[in-house]
This record gives C-alpha cells, structure tokens and sequence, in this order.
C-alpha cells in the first residue's frame, strides 16, 4: 500500500498484479496495459519508456477480462473511486470501533476497495496477505468483503461471523441457499453487485447506491450511470465509446426488477440455446444451488449435433452425489424442461478466478472433456433430451 501512496502523491496511476501470477500472464498485461514502471519484491524498473500517460483524473487502473478474452484495464478516477467508497459508508454506516478485514486480493477491485473504505472512513485495517479460515475466525474485525466460496467455507467451518456488523458478498452470485444458510447463522450479509467498470459494487440487495443509476433496457441488459463509472478502458478508446453510450454503461448482464430491487440473471453470453429455447446459465445454476445435494454448482454448455447446445451441470456434491434425473426433475419443476440439465459432471470443486467467479474456461473444458465418457461412470452422466413441440 505504501507504493500505491507514493503513486499518488506523486500524481501516478498504480496498475495492482497477481503477485503469485506466472512470468508469462504478467508479461501480456505489461505488454497490453504498458506501464512505466513496475515496482515488485526486486524494487523498481522501468518496463516501458514511452508508456502513453493515463486519463485525467485516473488513479487505479484494474486488469479486468472476466473468465476468458484479451485483458482490458478500466481506467478509475480518484473521484469516481471516492464517490463508490462514500456511497457505501452511507449505505452501510461507520459505526465506533469499526475495523475493515482484507483478505481478497488487492489486484481485483473487491480487495482494492477494502483498503479504499477503510481508508476514506479513517478506520483501522487488518490486512492478511491471503484468505484463510482460521485467521478470519481470529481476527479483530467488525466488516468484511467475500465472495460466495469463501463464505461456504467459513460456514462450513462453523466459523461465528455474527460478530461482523456486515459481510459483503460480491464477486460472483451469491446461491439463494448459501444466503438462507448465512441468515440461520446469524451472518449480516449485504449482497453487491457491480464490476471494475463500476469501481466495485454499485448495487447494494437489489438497491442502487447513492448516486447509481440502473435501467434494464429493451434486450434484458442491465445499464448503470452515475459517479462510480470508469473513465474508459485504456489504450482502447474503440472498447470505451462501445461500454459507455451517453453516460450509461452498457454491461453483458443481464437482470430484472422485482418489488423495486435489481435481480441479476447472469451474463448475455452465458445464454444456452438448446433445442430452439433460450436457457440462462446462470438461473439454472441458481436453481440447482437450491438442490439439498449440490455443494456447489456451475452450468454451461457443449456442442450436441440434434439440439445445437447441451446444457451441462457441473457440481460439486454436498453428502452424497444426486443423480442426473433427480437433478433433471428438480429443474424442470421450477423453471421448465427446456432448462433441465441433460448431462452432469461431479467434480471435487468448482474452477475459481480468485475474484470468485467460475473460471469459465476450466468449467467449460470440464464439460467437454467428461462429455464422451461412460454414462455409468458415476462421475459424468447425461440423459437424452425429451422430444419438444
């Protein structure tokens, strides 16, 4: 942090990395992102003499590309990241003896702006170098960021995180059963929703923070504008004049309202046309988080020559391994036939980004790897689709 403070005040931008990231990923985000300088565990060096300068303003600039695709880096303000970390303090307060707990990583946006809101709030910080469960049952905090798999974990661990005035849970989406599981124990969760684009979480249980605004429009995308925004994606002005249309960011999620909150569906290009129907990944994996055997879950698809995509589950199994057929039951039943796993792998964990978002790449190739194997296998099952009119 105190390189990150020299950056500053001297007027630079700082472009946060993976620490444990092999040679090869940090050198295409050297040569994508071009910073001047990289300071590491070796001190400082120049990497790039003529690095054009960042927008005005700009402070952080975060390696965002989700799962997959040609690294991007959202340009963020000074001003757009102080207006985030005051957007939550009204939302969630500052309460006397407040302590924020780090232990996301710095170089995702969600572990940047632990260190921001303590910051901005002048509330002390306890910074563990990495996430694990003994040390968050340890620590002396009362506010904390996770992502869904960290929270399982800690539950699953019969840790108290009742004496946490608030849990953020962002990253990724957040199962329904993870949430009641969370509220039986006592846990103060505050699920956000929100991106590097938007400095973090934007949208606070459905509810737009201060200054946020969110429209659907008429293709089910959701839209966000307001003083959280990026200044634009850098060295892709093309990229930047296509995200953001008139002050509004156009994002690749898709949502609803229900009773005036934002639901989030999952991503536009998480979309499975199966048989001629259009079947949302990420609600069927919402679905089947539901399922009292499922673990953990995340859906995708495989090619199938009669119904162009299969829909493809991938679980990880809470006590004992469900069937494909229990599974196919208990989707259809709540979202309709269309939306039925037709093939399931049982894994022992779920492919991770360390954001906490299904690394969509590793589950994909899951899916097409266990899609030839044995039906009776017991580790990878798949069904024949019904016949639809």
């Amino acid at each position: 942090m105190a390189a990150a403070e020299r950056a500053w005040v001297s007027g630079a931008a700082i472009l946060p990395l993976d620490p444990g990231a092999p040679r090869p990923v940090v050198d295409r985000l050297l040569g994508t992102l071009r910073p001047h300088v990289l300071v590491d565990t070796g001190g400082e060096q120049v990497v790039d003499a003529d690095a054009p300068p960042v927008a005005p303003g700009v402070e952080v600039v975060i390696a965002t590309s989700g799962s997959s695709g040609v690294p991007k880096g959202a340009e963020l303000t000074g001003v757009a990241l102080s207006a985030s970390a005051a957007a939550t303090a009204a939302r969630i307060g500052v309460a006397d003896g407040d302590r924020w707990l780090s232990c996301l990583p710095w170089q995702h946006i969600g572990g940047l702006q632990v260190l921001l809101r303590a910051r901005a709030a002048g509330v002390p910080l306890v910074v563990h170098p990495s996430f694990e469960v003994a040390a968050v049952a340890r620590a002396d905090a009362t506010l904390v960021s996770l992502v869904p798999t960290q929270l399982r974990r800690l539950l699953d661990a019969g840790v108290d995180l009742s004496r946490f005035r608030a849990v953020l849970l962002g990253g990724a989406a957040a199962p329904p059963a993870l949430l009641t599981r969370a509220g039986a124990n006592g846990v103060s969760v505050v699920t956000t929703y929100g991106m590097s684009e938007t400095c973090g979480g934007c949208v606070y249980d459905g509810r737009p923070l201060d200054g946020v605004e969110v429209t659907v429009d008429d293709t089910g995308r959701i839209r966000l504008r307001g003083p959280v925004l990026m200044a634009g994606y850098r060295l892709r002005s093309d990229l930047s004049a296509a995200a953001v249309v008139d002050g509004w960011l156009r994002t690749e999620d898709l949502g609803s309202w229900d009773d005036g909150r934002l639901v989030v569906h999952g991503r536009a290009d998480d979309v499975i046309v199966t048989g001629g129907e259009n079947v949302v990944a990420g609600r069927v994996a919402d679905v089947l988080a539901g399922h009292p055997d499922v673990d953990d879950v995340a859906v995708t698809a495989v090619a199938d020559e009669e119904w162009g995509q299969r829909v493809v589950a991938v679980v990880v199994a809470r006590d004992r391994a469900p069937s494909l057929a229990e599974l196919r039951g208990w989707v259809a039943e709540r979202s309709g036939a269309p939306s039925a796993p037709r093939q399931l792998v049982v894994v022992d964990r779920i492919p991770r980004l360390a954001s906490g978002k299904p690394d969509r790449l590793a589950v994909d190739a899951l899916a097409r790897e266990r899609s030839g194997q044995d039906r009776g296998s017991g580790i990878s099952q798949s069904a024949d689709p019904p016949s639809t009119t």
